[in-house]
């Protein structure tokens, strides 16, 4: 018989981890790997922003079904001069080598300071990988990034 270890978290505003408790981590290894997780949301994030092509592919497992995001990442940075988006941490779910981030956002893009501003929200799930060094996987549903592509459907 195989078991499978799951760990799910529920998070509050910003990713930050609802406790009561001041006592330390019952788990020091498993809370150092959360960390590192939350920390990886957080820097694909501020890429994200900061339009650092460089950080976001850092992120990247190098696997072919990221590609397509990632050059719709490529787009967004040159289509926007400005890219403004707060990605919270809705919920983690951590199986073995398997992670589950359920993420919300809300964000503005604008392509010049005289240009009406493009805002949005949604909600999606980054797929990560990793115990010590954390990276994407895959993605799902209507996340933020790729946004020059969504705006040459409209």
């Amino acid at each position: 018989m195989m078991f499978l270890a799951v760990t799910v978290v529920a998070f509050g505003h910003a990713g930050m981890l609802m406790s009561c408790s001041a006592t330390p981590p019952r788990y020091p290894e498993s809370h150092a790997r959360f960390e590192r997780i939350v920390e990886a949301v957080k820097t694909l994030e501020e890429a994200y922003v900061a339009q650092d092509q460089d950080a976001t592919k850092d992120l990247l497992l190098p696997l072919e079904s990221l590609t397509t995001w990632e050059q719709g990442i490529q787009r967004d940075f040159a289509t926007y001069s400005t890219i403004i988006l707060d990605l919270s941490i809705d919920r983690m779910v951590i199986d073995g080598d398997l992670i589950s981030v359920h993420v919300s956002w809300l964000g503005e893009w604008k392509e010049t300071p005289d240009t009406q501003t493009i805002k949005a929200r949604g909600h999606g799930t980054l797929h990560w990988s990793g115990t010590h060094v954390i990276l994407l996987t895959g993605v799902e549903g209507d996340l933020p990034f790729g946004m020059a592509d969504r705006q040459a459907l409209s």
